[in-house]
């Protein structure tokens, strides 16, 4: 279902004339991280010494191990319109744990004072702190997912994220969840979240469109 959406996707942009796109690019890091940089949040406070985003080359996964403090992991590419792959999983806690949290940023200001997010925790929604027509709104679409796609701790759960234009789109294993318009600005950053939880990250495969 994911990639007939993908495919949609394409061939409506082919259709408006935007030129076709490559094939999606791996955008894991390798243990250095070269190309990605960790970002405080609040971007004032300062980064943790605490390195907590090793990669484990054998598995291709990027971990975050959630004791390294609040930040983003920001993609160094600014984007204008794309798709983005990712696959996510925590590490089970307690069977009674319902705080499970992370996000992946799909617009993000350059040191995230600006974001529209997809939820990762025990359900996926998008949400953000939106800037348009010179105002700065907040959104959630949580009370809009009509089906929890989202599968338990320790199971992998697959996002695409879809951006064109003003508009987002998440796809949560399969089946679209929300799609929001009105986004602004129209440029920003990719990034993946550390907040007090270990996840890991694969198959993070990007598609830029413009």
């Amino acid at each position: 279902m994911a990639h007939l959406i993908c495919t949609v996707l394409l061939l409506t942009l082919a259709a408006t004339g935007y030129a076709q796109p490559a094939e999606p690019k791996d955008i894991l890091p390798d243990e250095s991280l070269k190309g990605w940089t960790r970002i405080p949040i609040p971007p004032v406070d300062g980064l943790k010494p605490k390195m907590q985003w090793p990669v484990d080359r054998a598995q291709h996964t990027l971990i975050c191990s959630g004791d390294g403090g609040h930040e983003w992991l920001r993609y160094d590419q600014e984007l204008g319109d794309y798709v983005l792959q990712v696959d996510w999983r925590f590490t089970p806690r307690a069977p009674d744990e319902h705080r499970y949290h992370s996000t992946i940023g799909i617009r993000l200001s350059r040191y995230g004072e600006l974001w529209v997010q997809a939820q990762a925790g025990l359900t996926g929604y998008l949400f953000g702190q939106n800037f348009t027509d010179g105002t700065i709104r907040g959104f959630n679409l949580s009370k809009e997912v009509k089906t929890n796609r989202v599968k338990p701790a320790g199971e992998w759960n697959h996002y695409e994220v879809g951006v064109q234009g003003d508009r987002v789109t998440l796809t949560v294993n399969g089946e679209v969840i929300n799609e929001v318009t009105g986004i602004g600005p129209r440029r920003g950053y990719i990034g993946l979240e550390g907040e007090g939880f270990e996840i890991t990250f694969k198959n993070l495969k990007l598609l830029p469109l413009n």
